[in-house]
């Protein structure tokens, strides 16, 4: 979405992009499976991301789904004959550019298609420091892929695009929105109470087969580090935000906050480490699951603070 708003004369940073579309969260869905594993995210879907974004700016997007496969690749060359570049969702398993370690069924991979070559599509892919190239089929083959978020050949970008933003209205109300989703929600799978759900999840691990035990720690780090940018990489997006929010509003509590959210990604980072060592041990039988929970729990605290100061504070 930043390389998007860019292109269409927009300039927004990726920390911007994400902070404005409120899309820092947690979630952990035991009753959704991802190769047999609960679900655990860490930021909104980027369906929300770019949504959250139309909704806190003004911009309008247009956004496609198919049925037909063949309808997808025909509008698709259409919009890249206009000129345009195309934000497409697809799978990753598909995508044969990926090096075959790093595949796997995840179907919410966003990426940009901005030429088409012959029978190739020249593609900026966020995982990839250098432009990607695509043949008709594979491309077709990953946008199409059926299962959990499948996604259905969708297409998107703007048709209309503000020229200015009003930071000082658009940024303490972003911000308190989503301090206050973390902070306050309803429901005990979301946000800082899902991240202590997770936790009792990993103590009640101590009561299970330890094959399984090991693959739900491994589950875990893979979610948190492996898949996007990752739990500990959306806190540390998020706090490039709230600096970059605090020297636009010259507000020295956001980067006060800011300071503090790069911490929690620290700590993340630490819980990862910790799974990675539990699971690498040839002593199953003394993996210490209470302190892994201990440490998510600190981990919850931390973050809960800075949601706490954001919504607290004085923004404006």
């Amino acid at each position: 979405m930043s390389l998007m708003m860019h292109h269409y004369g927009l300039p927004l940073s990726e920390a911007m992009v994400f902070g404005l579309s409120g899309a820092l969260m947690f979630a952990y869905l035991p009753f959704v499976k991802l190769g047999g594993m609960p679900l655990i995210a860490y930021r909104s879907r980027p369906r929300a991301i770019i949504k959250g974004l139309q909704k806190n700016l003004g911009i309008k997007m247009k956004m496609q789904t198919f049925s037909h496969p063949a309808e997808g690749t025909k509008a698709l060359d259409s919009l890249l004959e206009q000129g345009k570049i195309v934000g497409a969702q697809t799978s990753v398993f598909w995508l044969p550019y990926f090096p075959e370690e790093m595949r796997f069924h995840f179907n919410a991979h966003n990426l940009i298609i901005y030429k088409k070559e012959g029978d190739e599509y020249l593609i900026s892919d966020p995982v990839f420091e250098t432009p990607v190239r695509c043949e008709t089929q594979a491309l077709q083959k990953a946008r199409f892929v059926k299962g959990v978020m499948a996604p259905k050949g969708l297409l998107y970008y703007p048709v209309h695009v503000p020229e200015t933003i009003n930071y000082a209205v658009v940024l303490p109300k972003a911000i308190k929105k989503n301090a206050k989703a973390m902070l306050k929600t309803p429901v005990p799978i979301a946000g800082i109470r899902g991240i202590r759900y997770l936790a009792k999840a990993i103590g009640k691990l101590e009561q299970k087969d330890r094959r399984y035990a090991k693959l739900f720690l491994g589950h875990i780090v893979r979610m948190q580090e492996e898949i996007g940018t990752g739990g500990a990489g959306f806190r540390f997006i998020y706090a490039s935000f709230l600096q970059e929010a605090g020297k636009l509003l010259e507000n020295p509590l956001l980067g006060e906050s800011s300071e503090m959210m790069t911490l929690v990604g620290d700590q993340w980072r630490e819980f990862a480490l910790m799974l990675a060592k539990a699971i690498r041990s040839k002593e199953s039988q003394t993996t210490d699951f209470s302190t892994l929970k201990a440490k998510l729990e600190s981990v919850a605290d931390a973050e809960a603070a800075v949601y706490r100061k954001l919504l607290e504070g004085n923004l404006v």
